[in-house]
């Protein structure tokens, strides 16, 4: 079962989701935050899978909710769910470590596959917003960093890139899951990057996608 904490400051959106997500056989909704603050809170408790977290609330916000996850080390996949279609409002989300983002009007369907996806350790980026994220020259984008990897981290990477999770590239290079994560480890330490969101558009950037 993928754990899922619903984090909206609308009680009938929470609602709706949680009907739908409900009805999953794979998912089920653990808990529910009507704000940022609540939201970090209940994800320490609770230690969900995925947390969709939507992005404008009162208080704290989604994206500053994010970088308090990502300072406890929380170990979350957070989905941004949002009615913002505005590079400024997603692009610094993704920036704070979100796993990717929908919108609010999203098919059911699609929602659930989504939240499967980030569980599953997949970066969903629609093109116009990993266009914006690459072109931000901002610090920490590892540039000229790239000659210390080895020829299997940039194998890694690439695949990274390419939308596979842990388990999909240890299969694609016959390693073990283990391995991968040690080679993702030295990557994000190597590129001096902060997730595999940002490695991915990294790659992206130099050319190691497939």
């Amino acid at each position: 079962m993928i754990r899922v904490l619903l984090v909206d400051d609308h009680q009938v959106v929470r609602r709706g989701l949680r009907t739908f997500l409900e009805i999953q056989d794979d998912i089920e909704v653990v808990g529910e935050a009507a704000d940022g603050a609540e939201g970090v809170a209940r994800a320490e408790e609770l230690k969900p899978d995925v947390v969709l977290m939507d992005v404008k609330m009162p208080g704290t916000d989604g994206i500053e909710a994010l970088r308090k996850l990502r300072e406890l080390a929380n170990p979350a996949k957070v989905l941004i769910v949002t009615s913002f279609t505005e590079q400024r409002t997603v692009v610094p989300a993704l920036r704070a470590g979100a796993s990717g983002y929908v919108y609010k009007d999203v098919d059911p369907e699609a929602l659930a596959g989504a939240i499967r996806s980030v569980h599953a350790g997949h970066v969903l980026l629609q093109p116009e917003v990993a266009g914006a994220l690459l072109a931000q020259d901002a610090p920490g984008n590892g540039t000229g960093r790239g000659g210390t990897l080895t020829e299997r981290e940039k194998e890694v990477l690439g695949l990274i890139a390419d939308g596979r999770s842990n388990r999909e590239i240890a299969r694609a290079l016959v390693l073990s899951e283990k391995t991968v994560k040690t080679h993702v480890s030295n990557i994000l330490m190597k590129l001096d990057l902060a997730d595999r969101t940002q490695a991915a558009l990294w790659a992206v950037r130099h050319g190691l996608t497939s």
